[in-house]
């Protein structure tokens, strides 16, 4: 993603915004087109498993939400996860949760998707927790 497409990213925050699980999480959208999108949360204490990490659920939902807009940046809006795999290779514990998501191979009704699940911390450097892809299709028949 090189240019900002603000009414691009406008819209994809209203639709993000539209989803009450992601209002409860705090998700935002900030970055999203050229067959890319990013989802960021704020790291909060109760987002955490009983070890204090960020649950695996939250995590996987930041992917599953960041893949599919990244999709949409290609196949239009009305698209649905067909399904995704996550590996996770070290806990999230502090920051910023960020999903970035970027399309790599995409076809008139299905895309495949690879997401990076990363920690941001206060000086804006960023851990990788896990990695994710999915593929996602058109709704429209």
């Amino acid at each position: 993603m090189t240019d900002i497409d603000e009414p691009a990213l406008a819209l994809a925050r209203k639709v993000l915004d539209a989803q009450p699980f992601s209002r409860l999480l705090g998700a935002t959208v900030t970055a999203f087109g050229d067959g890319g999108a990013t989802l960021e949360l704020a790291i909060r204490e109760d987002l955490r498993q009983q070890n204090g990490f960020v649950h695996g659920g939250v995590l996987s939902y930041a992917a599953d939400n960041a893949i599919t807009f990244a999709a949409g940046t290609v196949l239009g809006p009305a698209v649905l996860t067909a399904g995704y795999s996550i590996d996770y290779v070290r806990p999230a514990a502090d920051g910023t949760l960020r999903a970035r998501a970027d399309v790599l191979h995409a076809g008139r009704r299905q895309a495949v998707v690879r997401c990076e699940l990363l920690t941001v911390d206060a000086d804006g450097v960023e851990t990788l927790c896990a990695l994710a892809q999915g593929t996602v299709r058109s709704a429209n028949p």
